[in-house]
């Protein structure tokens, strides 16, 4: 994709001060208010307008609440919880391989507080192989259909590339599909979501999981990757996918650097300018490790947890955790000690 010469993007800056300014302005509808912008062009320094200054169709965008998603309301964060049904992903790869453990953990992760699961059966880590479409629905579909006759209703999202894949997740029972593509990778599931009528979660990506890390480099990466996702949400709404079904995703990790990564999640408030709500998934990522000091994947909790709320401060309206449990706990206590809500 080319960059967009010329082009004007406005950051709000995330407020949760009980102390709000008259004339302060409502961030997507949710927990947080803005009464500044920061004004960014290409090859220009930021600047600084209030947010009264803001034109009407951006402030619209902005401030205007996000639509139900999956079901579910976006007018506080929700929590996703990560089901790899796979034997290489990243921090618990191989161990919901079965088809027994990966139903067994999907009831423990919605009794522990997940409103979303999110179900894949292809690891994109780094180096990750391609897994076949036919062997990937063996892991996923039969997984969804046995967590919706074991009675639970908790929204599930099918984490694939593949649109035959995200066909027969949604036959058995997912609620809507998560692709770590934006359709770069195979343009037919564009289509089986409009078909289906299903959200869809779009996430960039620079390069494939066999390549992605190998020094990915960015003019701006704040600006490149809003670029990106604003021409795949045209792109979906093109193929029939109204916007209000729409999430976007920075793709944290996923043909980033260390510092690629700070940036966007520094950034984060930028996305809501695309109108839709933003997912983040940082959970127990390599970068997370890399500064808290943690070899081990699953020894780091404490670090994606802090990185969560940091993404919650910037509105981010969805978390994509392992550990459900204590972001959930960390959740509560950051909306009751910041913003005064208790629910």
């Amino acid at each position: 994709m080319g960059l967009i010469e010329g082009m004007i993007y406005y950051r709000p800056i995330p407020m949760s001060d009980t102390a709000r300014p008259a004339g302060a302005l409502p961030l997507a509808g949710g927990w947080l208010w803005f009464d500044r912008v920061e004004v960014l062009e290409r090859g220009q320094s930021p600047r600084l307008i209030a947010a009264a200054d803001l034109p009407t169709d951006m402030r619209d965008r902005l401030t205007a609440p996000r639509a139900d998603f999956a079901g579910l309301s976006m007018d506080r964060p929700r929590l996703m919880g990560i089901l790899n049904v796979t034997p290489d992903s990243f921090s618990d790869g191989g161990r919901f391989l079965a088809p027994e453990a990966a139903v067994h953990q999907g009831q423990v992760m919605a009794g522990a507080g997940a409103e979303i699961i999110d179900i894949g059966g292809e690891s994109t880590r780094p180096g990750a192989a391609e897994v076949p479409v036919v062997e990937e629905i063996q892991r996923t579909a039969p997984v969804i259909a046995a967590l919706r006759e074991g009675g639970i209703d908790t929204a599930i999202s099918i984490d694939t590339r593949k649109g035959a894949v995200a066909e027969a997740a949604l036959k058995a029972g997912a609620s809507f599909v998560n692709d770590v593509s934006a359709f770069t990778w195979d343009t037919t599931l564009k289509d089986v979501t409009a078909a289906a009528q299903a959200p869809i979660c779009l996430m960039h990506a620079q390069g494939t999981p066999q390549t992605m890390q190998h020094d990915p480099q960015y003019e701006d990466v704040l600006l490149d990757v809003y670029d990106f996702l604003a021409e795949k949400v045209a792109e979906a709404e093109a193929a029939g996918i109204p916007r209000h079904c729409i999430m976007v995703d920075p793709g944290i990790g996923f043909g980033k650097t260390l510092d690629h990564n700070l940036t966007l999640i520094r950034g984060l408030s930028l996305f809501h300018g695309l109108g839709c709500a933003i997912l983040l998934g940082v959970s127990r990522k390599k970068f997370i490790g890399t500064i808290g000091g943690e070899a081990e994947a699953a020894r780091r909790a404490p670090g994606s947890v802090a990185v969560a709320l940091a993404g919650v401060a910037q509105g981010a309206q969805v978390l994509r955790v392992h550990d459900v449990w204590e972001t959930r706990q960390a959740l509560a206590l950051w909306r009751s000690v910041t913003v005064g809500d208790l629910a």
